[in-house]
């Protein structure tokens, strides 16, 4: 029976994972035992995916990303090249903590950009835009734009990614796709 999975041969993949259709794994990547990878997700070159780790469909690895056991990335999620989830917040080479490890969230749409790093423990809400560069030290809010190290909010972002200005009604429009989004009590959700 033939993979519904392209794979460089370069590419390791240990037993037991589950890779979906339409996936497409690069030169030199690595995905490790018991990671689960979604339908139609592209691996980038030079990746490795930890034990445990699952991805959701249609997720896009850039090249040189370390995703570490302990992290969920649901659908349409974006990791810009070069980025890397941590999971133990006080590493030392002499003594074992992998009973230790905290778990990250990547939530729907959430992009992350190149060179980022994201502090184990928390999550990025849905369809945050994380900037090259930043340092996720704490809870990103969905729609968020967080920048810097450590990274902090400059505003807010559609589901296409575009900054987002609100009018006195607290109204803003995206102008690629012309939804429509709502800010409230420091909160931003999308109403049309």
């Amino acid at each position: 029976m033939e993979k519904e999975f392209f794979a460089h041969d370069s590419a390791i993949i240990d037993e037991g994972c589950k890779i979906g259709r339409g996936t497409k794994i690069w030169h030199f990547s690595h995905i490790m035992k018991d990671s689960v990878i979604g339908e139609d997700c592209n691996i980038g070159q030079n990746v490795v995916v930890s034990p445990g780790v699952t991805l959701g469909r249609n997720v896009k690895v850039q090249n040189n990303v370390s995703i570490y056991t302990g992290v969920l990335c649901e659908d349409d999620v974006f990791l810009g090249p070069s980025m890397v989830f941590t999971n133990v917040i006080n590493p030392r080479s002499a003594i074992i903590r992998r009973s230790q490890y905290l778990p990250t969230i990547v939530k729907k749409g959430a992009s992350i950009g190149a060179n980022a790093t994201v502090i184990c423990g928390n999550t990025i809400g849905e369809y945050a835009l994380i900037g090259a560069g930043a340092v996720i030290t704490r809870d990103v809010k969905p729609f968020a734009l967080v920048v810097g190290n450590p990274a902090r909010q400059r505003g807010w972002v559609s589901e296409y990614g575009h900054k987002l200005s609100f009018n006195s009604e607290g109204v803003a429009t995206c102008p690629e796709s012309g939804q429509r989004y709502k800010i409230e009590n420091d909160s931003v959700t999308r109403i049309f």
